[in-house]
This record gives C-alpha cells, structure tokens and sequence, in this order.
C-alpha cells in the first residue's frame, strides 16, 4: 500500500481515539486545535488521494456516539455539524461560494451572526406546546434520549409560550455550563475527592447524561437555542434571523449576542469584536458562526454529507495547545513565594508564543502527574499566565523524569516553608534573599508603583549584584557620578535616571503602597487602604479588627498587612523612604456612601468626558462603585461622554441605564472643583 494510504489510516485511528474520549467519555485529551489539526491533515490526503475516501471516514462523519445507557432517537433531520474557517482568505472563500451559489456575485450576503458555544448539541421535540422528547446530536443520525434531563435544564421552556405554537416543533440548541458555575461544580468535586471535570463543556456533557434525572437538576445547566428543524402546522418566516426571533416569543432561550452583518467586512468587524469580548463572556466560546440569513438561500445552497455549505464556524486563535515539557525550574518572586515553572518548547497558544507555564505548586504538579518530557497541554487565555491543564498520557514515553520540589532556595539556599497547608512554599531568607530583593526594587520601580522611568530590570540586577542598593530606600541616595559607573550608562541616561528618582518622589499613598510589595496588597487594595484610613501613619498602626471593617478587606488580607508593619526592618525602610523626601498630597477620607447612587453598583465609562478617565474612577471608587472596562448585563450605569461608540449601543440594547457627564456630577453630590480635589490626591 502506499505512504498516503497508511498516513490516512493512521490519522483515522487518531481521530476516532479522540471522538471516543471527547464525546462519549465527555474527558479530552487533547484541545480541540491539535484535533482540528487532525481534521485538516486527513481531509487534505483525502482530497489529494480521493480512491481512500471511505463513507466511515471520520471526515464524513459528525463524530458522536450514543452511549447505549439512554434509548436510542433518531433524528427526522439530520444534525450536522459546521464547516471550520481560521483565517479571512477561508472567510473570503466561504463568502465567494455563497455569492455564487445563489447567484449573487456582485452583492453582499447578509448572514446572521453569533458566538460558537463550546457546548453540547440538543434537539428538542415540541408537540402541541409540549417537550415530548430531546436527544443528543450523537453521530448526526441518531442520538441519546435526555428527555427527563433536558426537562431539568429547560425549566419554564418545558412548555412554549405565546400564540403562534405550531403543531410540531423540532429546536437546536447548545447547552452549556457558565464559567463561574464551572468553577463552583470542581470545587465540590475536589471537597468530595472527585475528579474534577477538564472544562466547562465536558461538564455540561457529563451533567446531562446522568441517568438520574435529579443529578442533572443539581447542576447548574443553561442552553441557547440557535436553528429550527422540523416544523408542522405554521409556517417558516422568510429568514434565519426572523425565525430566532420566533423562537424567543415562544418562551426559548436565545443568545443576546446576535447580529445580523452584512458581507465579509460586517462578519470580520463582529468576528473582533466578539474576540474582544471572549474573556470578559460568563461562557466559553471558540470563535463565531456566520449562516446565511435568508432561509429559500440556505435550501438552494443545500448541504455535505457533513455540514451546511452556508454556514461557517470562524474559530479562534487557540487558548489551548499541546507541547512538550523540557524542564522545570523554580522561581522565587518578590515576596518569597517558591513556584515551580515548566520550560515548554515553544508553542503559538493564545496569540502569543508561550515557553513558560506556571504549575503553581507541588500539589498541583502531583495532581497532574507531570513529569519532564511530558506532552502536556498549556492554557493561555487573555492576559491569564500560561499553566499547564494536563497531561496527554497516551504520549507518555519511558525517558520522562520525575521533577523533586527542593527544600532549599535555588538563590540564597535558606530552607523553603510551607504556608496554608503546603499550599505556598516559602523561602525563609527574607530580604537577605537576592531574589526578592531585586524583585522588590523592580515591582517598586515599576510604571503602577513608583513608575522611575528608566529603572529597567537589567540595571536593578546590576545595582543590586555590585551593593550599590540594599533595599528600595537606597535608590534615593543614588548620585549621577554613581549611576555613570554602572556599565552601559553614560552621562545623559545618568542624568535622565537620576531626575526621574527625583520626580517619582511626588506619588500618592496609594502608588506608595502598592510599591511597598505587601503581600497580597494590589493595586486596588492599596487604593482602598488609601481611601479609608488617610494616613501612612495610621495604616502602619492599623489593627486588624479594624482593618477587616473596611470594605472588600479580608482577615487574610488584614493578618498580611499588619504583619507587614510589624516587621522592624520594613518600618525602618518606609522611614527611609520618607526620610529621602517620598511624599504625597493629604488625602482625604472616603466619603460616607450609604447614601451614594453608585455604591456597590458596577460602572462603565465611555467616549470623552472633559475629566481625565482616571480621574473619574477615583471619584467612582471613592463612592463605593465598581469600574469595569465592558458593558455586560451585570453593568448599572454607563457614563457617556462624547463620541461614546459601541459601548453605548451595547447599554442601549441590554437596558442599561446611561448618564451623561453633567448627571453623572449631580448624582455623586460633588462639584468639579471638589472633585478634581479629591481626584489627584
């Protein structure tokens, strides 16, 4: 047999591997672009040898099973699954095939829009109002039975609402499993010393096929419902996006994030902005759907043996990917924290080329099993580090090595402590450690802190190496003709750095603060410790029955503070600092904000306000308000300034309640003037 031959059986082999542990054991092990992957590889062999093309390929196939614990269904219409699209030329080539398929070559196609949920694909009978029966996608042909469960998740939408009910009814829909209630369900997994399931999706899946209907009532399930099969007794409206409109008179749950675009460059705009979106979503999604909205235009177009040719998944770019474990070290951060880091053979995941990922600590690195020489895969979403999500076990080869958590500090070699239960690994050496010291002065130094333009990591490392600092305070006694002998600094980087310590002597206590490096303090929390106890003096003399009485200040974060400034010699540098001339303007104490609109409601900022923007979360976190960067349906108020763009229309579509600037004083009972007072302070 040929090369070509034994290539395509090798990759069926691998993808019905995978189909059965994705769908069927609801436990993948590997993410699903290292299975796309896959896909694409045998699909091209296919194409470039078609006499191998078989019928059971699972290129031909939609990939599930049916688990033979539920009765089988099948499907009146076949469930097809979605072509996948990763770049605008395969977008351009989706639109260029549909404009000629209806003979449409020199118009624009409007297509309907919405998220991909990475969930799991339901159909729903209705019969005379009633759900009568709901099934899983499974092979596309036929299905699990989930009716009782699906009666779980529906809720209400058991039975169909409004006027225009048709005799029969058969709706597609996803349902899925919210990030947070993701979170909350593996929590109770590990306290009952379960396994955790690996994401939000495998949860759904597991949830729903529970042979006990009340298991699946006791998880916390949602579905969208997002096409229309077989319908008996009315008739269809003319497009897609009507028809989900139909179906959300009738009672059923359909996304809000819909939109109906127009050409390559309206799908390309909701494609980014979607993207823009992805993190901030309570749910996972991996890429977004465009179909032909008008429904005569999808019946021309017609289908493969696998997917509709109008409609395209548009995926996007990986937050998962798989790579190999080359070593792992440990890292010693700012506060002594020891936290050991697998070096990976770079990997493209998440828009960036990744060669690092936490493992957190040694129980996690237990949990996982990982050992050197791994396949792992690694998870980068947003500006989330990298960690490692698991192992990929079947690629385990018998060279790998187990890795053994030190008990010594890799830089000052002081023991390592365990804090929290063994949870955080500590090292002891304090300050004497270089590794903090220099961290310390780096995170002091750095733009949210003390922002010392100039002070790059490189030159903290030499500074610190040659003794010319010993802790944060020495850098204000740092002269030109001393930071001249350091290696590559001559007179005018000497001068420019020394007038740059100069100038980060004016901050605010709040800056100050979080330049300290108190553990567990951020930006926030300082901003807090700022705005409700007013002076240094007072925060270093806090205790921490009162500390815990403020606003979002926790016992742990109150133990931590107070420790903090009980240390003799972390009092002895914040005297230091204030003895070289740090200091900041009198702040005045938070306002009482029982009687404020904004308190504990969660505020959005838009367009040009005639205030500088940092300015206005000042005054909004000084009366008790939360300020976020996107309108969701969590958001109270959006203030609008000028110009105010996509924002605005986004608040407008979810009753979101908007105020311009002038109102926006008003409520806060503050004039400008007032204001900017108690802004820059």
């Amino acid at each position: 047999m040929s090369s070509a031959y034994h290539q395509i059986n090798e990759l069926k082999e691998k993808l019905e591997y995978h189909n059965y542990r994705y769908y069927v054991l609801d436990d993948p092990e590997v993410p699903d672009s290292v299975y796309d992957r896959l896909m694409r590889s045998l699909m091209n062999l296919e194409e470039a040898h078609p006499e191998h093309l078989l019928e059971n390929s699972p290129s031909q196939k939609v990939g599930g099973y049916a688990v033979r614990s539920f009765a089988e269904v099948v499907h009146r219409q076949p469930m097809r699954s979605l072509s996948n699209g990763f770049s605008k030329q395969e977008l351009d080539s989706f639109d260029r095939r549909i404009r000629e398929g209806v003979g449409q070559e020199e118009r624009e196609i409007q297509y309907v829009a919405e998220p991909k949920l990475d969930g799991l694909a339901v159909s729903l009978r209705y019969e005379n109002g009633w759900l009568v029966q709901a099934a899983t996608r499974g092979d596309g042909k036929s299905g699990e039975n989930i009716t009782q469960n699906m009666r779980q998740v529906l809720g209400d939408a058991t039975q169909l609402a409004g006027e225009a009910v048709p005799e029969v009814i058969e709706v597609r829909g996803e349902v899925f499993m919210s990030k947070r209630d993701f979170a909350t369900l593996n929590d109770f997994q590990r306290s009952k010393e379960r396994k955790p399931f690996a994401n939000p999706r495998n949860a759904a899946a597991g949830s729903l096929r529970q042979l006990d209907p009340a298991v699946t009532k006791s998880r916390p399930l949602s579905i969208y419902c997002y096409a229309i099969g077989e319908v008996v007794g009315v008739s269809l409206p003319s497009t897609h996006w009507q028809s989900l409109q139909w179906l959300r008179s009738l009672g059923l749950p359909v996304t809000e994030l819909l939109a109906q675009v127009n050409g390559v460059d309206g799908c390309l705009e909701y494609y980014n902005e979607i993207l823009q979106q992805r993190d901030d979503l309570p749910f996972d999604i991996d890429g977004v759907v465009y179909k032909v909205s008008r429904l005569d235009w999808q019946d021309d177009l017609g289908f493969t043996a696998k997917a509709p040719r109008w409609a395209l998944a548009h995926k996007f770019p990986a937050q998962e990917e798989v790579t190999i474990v080359e070593n792992v070290e440990i890292q010693v951060g700012r506060t002594g924290a020891v936290t050991p880091v697998a070096r990976l053979k770079p990997v493209f995941v998440g828009g960036v080329t990744v060669s690092n990922a936490t493992l957190h600590n040694q129980q996690e690195m237990d949990r996982l099993d990982i050992h050197i020489g791994d396949y792992v895969v690694v998870r980068r979403a947003g500006d989330v580090i990298p960690e490692v999500v698991s192992v990929v076990m079947s690629q385990r080869s018998e060279e790998v090595r187990k890795f053994i958590f030190p008990h010594k500090c890799p830089v000052c070699f002081s023991p390592i402590v365990s804090e929290e239960g063994g949870i955080i690994a500590r090292c002891s050496g304090g300050l004497f450690c270089s590794a903090q010291k220099k961290e310390s002065i780096k995170h002091f130094a750095s733009r949210k802190a003390m922002d010392i333009e100039g002070l790059g990591n490189k030159l903290v490392d030499q500074l610190v190496e040659d003794e010319l600092i010993d802790d944060v305070a020495d850098l204000y006694g740092l002269t030109v003709q001393t930071i001249k002998s350091l290696e590559r600094m001559g007179e005018k980087s000497a001068n420019n750095l020394s007038q740059a310590l100069n100038a980060s002597k004016k901050t605010t206590l709040a800056r100050f603060l979080y330049g300290l490096g108190i553990p567990l303090v951020g930006e926030t929390t300082a901003e807090t410790l700022s705005l409700y106890l007013g002076d240094l003096e007072t925060i270093m003399n806090v205790e921490e029955d009162h500390l815990i009485s403020i606003p979002d200040i926790g016992p742990i974060v109150s133990r931590s503070v107070v420790a903090f400034f009980k240390q003799t010699h972390n009092k002895a540098v914040v005297e230091k600092l204030v003895a070289a001339g740090v200091f900041w303007p009198l702040v005045e104490k938070k306002i009482d904000n029982k009687q404020s609109v904004f308190s504990s409601k969660t505020v959005v900022l838009t367009g040009s306000l005639s205030m500088p923007r940092t300015e206005a979360k000042t005054l909004l976190k000084s009366l008790g308000a939360k300020v976020t960067g996107s309108v969701s349906s969590k958001t109270d108020y959006l203030i609008a300034g000028e110009d105010a763009g996509s924002k605005m229309e986004k608040a407008e579509k979810l009753g979101v309640e908007i105020l311009d600037e002038g109102e926006f004083i008003r409520l806060s009972s503050l004039d400008v003037l007032s204001f900017a007072d108690v802004s820059k302070e």
